[in-house]
Order: C-alpha cells, then structure tokens, then sequence
C-alpha cells in the first residue's frame, strides 16, 4: 500500500492515509487518455447546428415570373437553393455526438490519471476544507498556504461554502467525488483530494 501525507488547510500534517496502489499507483495507461478525453468532450457537443432547407425559409410563394415567354431560365420559387436567400441543400441539423466507450476501458483511464497525479507528486490529501461562510477572499488565503494555483478538488459531499466560494476563481474548479473523471484531472495541474472523498473514489474503482 502506498501512503501519503494528509495535512490541513495551514499546510501542516496531521496524518498519514494509505492509498490502494490498484487505484493511485498502478499503471499508467496513457494512450488511454485520448480516448476517454475525445469520448468526453463528444458528449459535451451541442450538436445544435442547424439549417432551412427550402421547405423552411419563409417567402417564395409565388412564381417570380411566368414560365415560358422571357427569355429567363424558368424558376419556381425565390427560396430556390440556387437563389441568394434561398434554403440550404443538404445543411446541418441537430444530431447527437455522444459515444460511450466500455466500462472497464473508462475506469482504467481513472486508474491511470489519479496513479499520474500520484507519481508526479501532484496529488495532496486535505483533512477538511470547511469555510465558515461564502467568501472568495477565504478560499484564496487557503489556496496561498498550501501553495496551490491550478487545481481541481475533489470534495466527498455537497459544500456549498466551498464550491460557491471557488467558483470565480480562474484555473479552480471543485468537483464532488461522483463526478471525478479523466478530462478535468489532466486539465488541472494539481489534485486536491479530502480525505472523505477517497474511501468512495477506491470503492468504484475497485470493482
């Protein structure tokens, strides 16, 4: 078992926590990064592109001139796709990008990113990280004593106090550990983890 230093919010230790090596120091899987990172941020399309076609635009009722007789190509309609105004032939519509990849494939890519963070020496464990109110200037004095800029921290529950008090902060985003995936920990160059959060991230990566 791997262990590592659990500390407070002055940056001092408190305690030690063993870690399960299967989970945050296994091997490290890289290739599998591109394709849990291109499947993630596919299902993070809109998909909403979207065109009329000649059905759709609005006008071109009436026939813009007789059919035989002027000397002019005939023509049906103003909203001919032809036509500058016209409908959009063979455009873009609303789809759905999203793709899922197997279970065991996008647990192992988690393995990976937390064993990365583990071994690089970017990962830390924090005892709690209890704000008394919603304060931006709170969370940054706690961000400058454990010396950490960009950063994702993972919380075990909802912390209201926390999460509205970090979330103008550019290059912070708190997650709650339900929510932990491959995209946001390569993102951010550090992991803060509460030590809460760590028994549950182990539980559904073990199985």
């Amino acid at each position: 078992m791997a262990t590592a230093e659990v500390i407070n919010i002055n940056n001092e230790k408190v305690s030690e926590i063993e870690l399960n090596d299967f989970v945050f120091n296994g091997e490290v899987k890289k290739h599998l990064f591109y394709e849990i990172v291109k499947m993630q941020l596919a299902n993070r399309r809109g998909g909403n592109a979207s065109t009329k076609g000649r059905s759709l635009v609005r006008g071109g009722g009436a026939k813009p001139w007789r059919q035989k007789g002027t000397g002019r190509a005939r023509a049906g309609t103003i909203r001919s796709p032809l036509w500058r105004g016209g409908g959009v032939v063979f455009g873009p519509k609303p789809r759905d990008y999203s793709y899922r990849l197997p279970k065991k494939m996008r647990k192992s890519a988690l393995r990976s990113a937390l064993s990365l963070k583990f071994k690089e020496g970017k990962l830390k464990i924090l005892n709690s990280f209890e704000l008394s109110e919603i304060k931006t200037k709170s969370f940054l004095k706690v961000m400058d004593n454990l010396n950490l800029k960009n950063v994702l921290i993972v919380t075990d529950n909802k912390n209201e106090n926390l999460e509205k008090s970090a979330r103008n902060v550019p290059h912070v985003r708190v997650l709650r550990q339900e929510g932990l995936n491959v995209y946001d920990i390569l993102r951010f160059d550090n992991l803060l983890l509460l030590e809460k959060a760590i028994k549950p991230i182990e539980d559904r990566l073990i199985r």
